[in-house]
C-alpha cells in the first residue's frame, strides 16, 4: 500500500512541477476588464514577464517589460516565488525518485530511503506553498484594483495562468503530504515486561529466613 501512495505522491508533484511551467508561459494572468465599456477596440493582457496587446482584427503585439527595478513589488515577488517553487520541485522530484521504497537507486537501505523520500515531500509542500502565495497575491491585487473606485488605471480581471497555478499548488500540496503520510513510521506501544527485582535488604532477609529454615530442620543433637 505504501508503494502506491509513493507513486500517487510522486506523480501529482510531477504534474504539478510541469503545471508551473504552464502556468508562467500563459500570457492571461490578468485580462483588462470590459465591465463598463460600451465599444472594446483592444484587449490588454499580461504575465509576469510580458504585456500584450489585441485589436478586434485579431492583431496582436507584446513586449516585455522592460526594466526589473521599475515593476511594481507584487511581480517582483511573485517571479521570485515561481522560481524558487520550480527548484523546489525539482528537489522534490529528485529526492522522491531515491527515496520510494519501489526504486533500486540508493540499495536496500529502506530506512535512509524513507526519510529521503519525506524529505522529498517537505520540498513538494514547499514548491505547493510558495506556487500558493504568489498566485494568490497576484490575483489579491488584481481583485483590490478592480474594486477600487479612486483607482484611475487600467482594471484587469482574473487570467487563466492563475488559475493554473492554483491547480499547480493544490497538486503539489497533495502530493507532498501523502509521500509524508506513506513514509511515517509507526512504532508500536508496547509494553517491554520487566522482571521485578526486590531490593538489596530484602533479598537479605529472604536469605535469613531461608537460613533459619533450614537450621530448624535438624533436631537438637546435630550440634553435639
Amino acid at each position: 500500500m505504501k508503494e502506491i501512495i509513493e507513486v500517487i505522491a510522486l506523480f501529482l508533484g510531477f504534474a504539478g512541477w510541469i503545471l508551473i511551467f504552464i502556468s508562467l508561459q500563459d500570457q492571461y494572468w490578468k485580462k483588462s476588464s470590459e465591465d463598463g465599456s460600451a465599444i472594446t477596440t483592444s484587449t490588454i493582457y499580461e504575465n509576469l514577464w510580458m504585456s500584450c496587446a489585441s485589436d478586434s482584427t485579431g492583431i496582436f503585439n507584446c513586449r516585455d517589460f522592460p526594466s526589473l527595478f521599475a515593476l511594481p513589488g507584487y511581480i517582483q515577488a511573485s517571479r521570485a516565488l515561481m522560481i524558487t517553487s520550480i527548484v523546489f520541485g525539482t528537489f522534490g522530484l529528485v529526492a522522491t525518485l531515491v527515496g520510494m521504497k519501489c526504486s533500486k537507486i540508493g540499495g536496500e537501505k529502506y530506512v535512509l530511503k524513507g526519510r529521503i523520500a519525506a524529505i522529498g515531500g517537505v520540498f513538494f509542500l514547499l514548491q505547493g506553498i510558495c506556487t500558493m502565495i504568489a498566485i494568490s497575491w497576484y490575483a489579491a491585487t488584481i481583485t483590490q484594483q478592480f474594486f477600487d473606485q479612486f483607482y484611475q488605471g487600467i482594471k484587469y480581471e482574473i487570467g487563466a495562468g492563475l488559475y493554473i497555478g492554483w491547480f499547480s499548488a493544490t497538486l503539489a500540496i497533495c502530493g507532498g503530504t501523502c509521500l509524508m503520510c506513506s513514509c511515517k513510521v509507526n512504532t508500536p506501544n508496547k509494553k517491554i515486561p520487566y522482571p521485578c527485582q526486590p531490593s538489596s535488604r530484602g533479598h537479605v532477609l529472604l536469605t535469613v529466613a531461608r537460613s533459619e529454615t533450614v537450621s530448624s530442620n535438624y533436631g537438637k543433637n546435630a550440634y553435639i
